[in-house]
Protein backbone atom coordinates (compact mmCIF):
# COMPACT_ATOMS: atom_id res chain seq x y z
CA UNK A 1 0.00 0.00 0.00
CA UNK A 2 1.05 3.21 -0.69
CA UNK A 3 0.34 7.36 0.47
CA UNK A 4 1.41 10.04 -1.40
CA UNK A 5 1.41 13.97 -1.36
CA UNK A 6 1.53 16.59 -3.82
CA UNK A 7 2.63 20.08 -3.87
CA UNK A 8 1.74 22.45 -6.77
CA UNK A 9 3.23 25.58 -7.73
CA UNK A 10 5.84 25.87 -5.73
CA UNK A 11 7.67 29.08 -6.53
CA UNK A 12 11.33 27.11 -6.65
CA UNK A 13 13.42 25.49 -9.66
CA UNK A 14 12.43 21.86 -10.22
CA UNK A 15 16.17 21.41 -11.01
CA UNK A 16 16.80 22.92 -7.53
CA UNK A 17 14.28 20.47 -5.76
CA UNK A 18 15.66 17.21 -7.43
CA UNK A 19 18.83 18.02 -6.11
CA UNK A 20 17.26 17.56 -2.67
CA UNK A 21 14.85 15.00 -3.30
CA UNK A 22 17.20 12.36 -4.31
CA UNK A 23 18.69 12.53 -1.25
CA UNK A 24 15.50 11.09 0.36
CA UNK A 25 14.34 8.35 -1.64
CA UNK A 26 14.81 4.86 -0.64
CA UNK A 27 14.94 6.19 3.07
CA UNK A 28 13.02 5.51 6.58
CA UNK A 29 10.64 8.70 6.73
CA UNK A 30 11.84 9.40 10.01
CA UNK A 31 15.56 9.24 8.30
CA UNK A 32 14.65 11.74 5.58
CA UNK A 33 12.62 13.93 7.61
CA UNK A 34 16.21 14.49 9.86
CA UNK A 35 17.80 14.68 6.78
CA UNK A 36 15.89 17.50 5.42
CA UNK A 37 15.89 19.33 8.47
CA UNK A 38 19.20 19.58 8.18
CA UNK A 39 20.15 20.33 4.83
CA UNK A 40 20.95 23.58 3.92
CA UNK A 41 18.75 24.28 0.88
CA UNK A 42 15.38 26.20 0.70
CA UNK A 43 14.05 23.35 -1.42
CA UNK A 44 14.56 20.85 1.77
CA UNK A 45 11.77 23.26 3.26
CA UNK A 46 9.17 22.24 0.51
CA UNK A 47 10.06 18.97 0.36
CA UNK A 48 10.01 17.62 4.73
CA UNK A 49 5.81 19.72 4.54
CA UNK A 50 5.23 17.39 1.75
CA UNK A 51 6.79 14.60 3.22
CA UNK A 52 4.88 15.15 6.47
CA UNK A 53 2.14 15.56 4.61
CA UNK A 54 2.53 12.25 2.90
CA UNK A 55 2.98 10.42 6.62
CA UNK A 56 -0.06 11.82 7.69
CA UNK A 57 -2.01 10.53 4.80
CA UNK A 58 -0.60 7.34 5.32
CA UNK A 59 -1.25 7.25 9.08
CA UNK A 60 -5.12 8.34 8.90
CA UNK A 61 -6.39 7.41 5.33
CA UNK A 62 -4.77 3.80 5.50
CA UNK A 63 -4.28 2.98 8.73
CA UNK A 64 -0.23 2.45 8.08
CA UNK A 65 2.01 2.41 11.14
CA UNK A 66 4.39 5.82 10.72
CA UNK A 67 7.38 3.30 12.12
CA UNK A 68 6.94 1.31 9.08
CA UNK A 69 6.94 3.88 6.41
CA UNK A 70 9.60 4.86 3.88
CA UNK A 71 10.17 7.16 1.03
CA UNK A 72 9.64 5.11 -1.94
CA UNK A 73 9.64 7.95 -4.36
CA UNK A 74 9.80 11.83 -5.06
CA UNK A 75 8.88 13.01 -8.34
CA UNK A 76 9.51 16.42 -9.14
CA UNK A 77 7.83 17.99 -12.31
CA UNK A 78 7.85 21.63 -13.81
CA UNK A 79 4.78 23.77 -13.09
CA UNK A 80 3.70 27.11 -15.26
CA UNK A 81 6.50 29.85 -15.56
CA UNK A 82 6.01 33.00 -15.37
CA UNK A 83 7.95 35.37 -17.96
CA UNK A 84 8.52 38.67 -17.06
CA UNK A 85 11.17 41.17 -18.62
CA UNK A 86 14.13 43.03 -17.38
CA UNK A 87 15.10 46.30 -18.82
CA UNK A 88 18.10 46.38 -21.30
CA UNK A 89 20.01 48.80 -23.30
CA UNK A 90 18.54 51.02 -26.50
CA UNK A 91 14.96 50.06 -25.48
CA UNK A 92 15.22 46.49 -25.62
CA UNK A 93 13.79 43.63 -22.80
CA UNK A 94 15.41 40.53 -21.73
CA UNK A 95 13.37 37.40 -20.50
CA UNK A 96 13.49 36.01 -17.21
CA UNK A 97 12.09 32.82 -16.53
CA UNK A 98 10.52 32.59 -12.95
CA UNK A 99 9.90 28.46 -13.06
CA UNK A 100 8.07 26.53 -10.50
CA UNK A 101 7.72 23.13 -9.58
CA UNK A 102 5.12 20.00 -9.15
CA UNK A 103 6.47 17.70 -5.62
CA UNK A 104 4.66 14.28 -4.98
CA UNK A 105 6.32 12.18 -2.45
CA UNK A 106 4.94 9.15 -2.28
CA UNK A 107 5.55 6.34 1.22
CA UNK A 108 4.96 3.22 1.64
CA UNK A 109 4.65 0.47 4.34
CA UNK A 110 8.06 -1.90 4.72
CA UNK A 111 7.68 -5.21 5.87
CA UNK A 112 8.61 -5.33 9.72
CA UNK A 113 11.17 -8.16 9.17
CA UNK A 114 13.12 -6.16 7.04
CA UNK A 115 16.70 -4.69 8.82
CA UNK A 116 17.58 -1.82 7.25
CA UNK A 117 21.25 -2.20 6.44
CA UNK A 118 23.78 0.52 8.23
Amino acid sequence: MQASAHMKHVRISPRKVLVVGRLIRGLDARRARALLLHTPKRASEFLMKTLDSACANAENNFSMDRDDLYVSDVLVGAGPTLKRFHARARGRGARILKRTAHITVTVAERNRDYQEEV
